[in-house]
């Protein structure tokens, strides 16, 4: 067998301090998201939700792509990738963890979904010449994904396989962010600026979605509470626009399993708005589990461990 080609640009192994930042930012954006989608939801149905928060994203982004006068024509093959990413990234996710979160609870869902650096790593090593699995990946992402356990609570753990089908669908939503991520490193090489990316994603994402939400559900906008819309508008644009700009752009410098990284560090992240915004308190689980997390980054980035080595 021929060994895969070596991309033209690699993903860097270790990520500079600024990466980290841009990670930490983008857990935050993310883990806002199931604030806003909570205040939002007491107007609106789920998946009308999510096809509002990309039509909204996806104004948003070409209007700064024209604002920016980049460039907007691209081939087809370029569209049928945007397709391709809003299909992994956004559509089959989304939906297949609606759905599972009808059968499941939010919590056993969120740690099947934590899943998705473990199915990165794998991935990646298969696929990428860049990103081969190492003894460091594999423990760094597993007690990342231990103290997500501790995060949302052990005791979720006696209800795997409860509801086999529902708890399968989560688990195939976590495959689809992984291939996601892998798919996306693509657009480094074509040259193509994040934004762009992002808007083209979303858009995509966008146009399957919303002819769905327009059959199976009431798209009457009219009587949204000014909460609501707020929610709505914070969630499209921050957690979504802006919050896919980030992803982009880490995905080209830092590669997919440093990028998946964030679904561990996105329950730290809600916890640490819950206790600014909503007077929340930490407990001793919790902490545990943010710990290892830290734990596994620290591992996963080597930098620590290396100084301590030396002579």
């Amino acid at each position: 067998m021929n060994n895969p080609p070596q991309p033209t640009n690699s993903a860097s192994p270790t990520m500079s301090k600024s990466q980290w930042l841009l990670l930490l930012l983008l857990s935050v954006l993310w883990g806002g998201s199931f604030f806003f989608i909570e205040i939002a939801l007491t107007d609106i149905d789920t998946l009308p939700l999510v096809t509002l928060r990309v039509l909204i994203a996806a104004l948003a982004l070409w209007l700064y792509v024209a604002y920016k006068r980049l460039p907007m024509s691209y081939p087809p093959t370029v569209w049928v990738a945007f397709l391709a990413m809003g299909l992994l990234n956004n559509v089959l996710p989304f939906i297949l963890i609606v759905w599972g979160q009808t059968q499941i609870s939010a919590g056993l869902a969120a740690i099947l979904n934590a899943t998705t650096p473990l199915f990165t790593v794998i991935a990646a090593h298969f696929l990428l010449a860049d990103e081969k699995a190492s003894l460091q990946k594999i423990v760094g992402v597993g007690l990342g994904f231990i103290g997500v356990i501790f995060i949302i609570g052990p005791s979720l753990i006696s209800e795997l396989g409860l509801d086999l089908a529902a708890q399968g669908a989560v688990l195939a939503a976590a495959i689809s962010y992984a291939f996601a991520g892998i798919y996306g490193r693509r657009f480094k090489a074509l040259k193509i600026n994040p934004v762009v990316i992002a808007a083209g994603q979303v858009t995509a994402s966008s146009l399957i979605l919303f002819p769905i939400s327009l059959i199976f559900f009431d798209m009457n906008l009219t009587g949204f509470s000014f909460k609501s819309w707020s929610a709505i508008l914070g969630l499209s644009l921050l957690s979504t626009a802006v919050a896919y700009i980030l992803y982009f752009k880490l995905l080209a410098s830092s590669g997919a399993t440093n990028l998946l990284l964030v679904t561990f560090l996105i329950p730290v992240s809600a916890i640490a708005l819950g206790m600014v915004f909503l007077d929340e308190t930490l407990s001793l689980e919790q902490l545990i589990g943010m710990v290892i997390i830290g734990l596994g980054l620290i591992v996963m980035d080597g930098r620590l461990i290396k100084k301590l080595n030396r002579p």
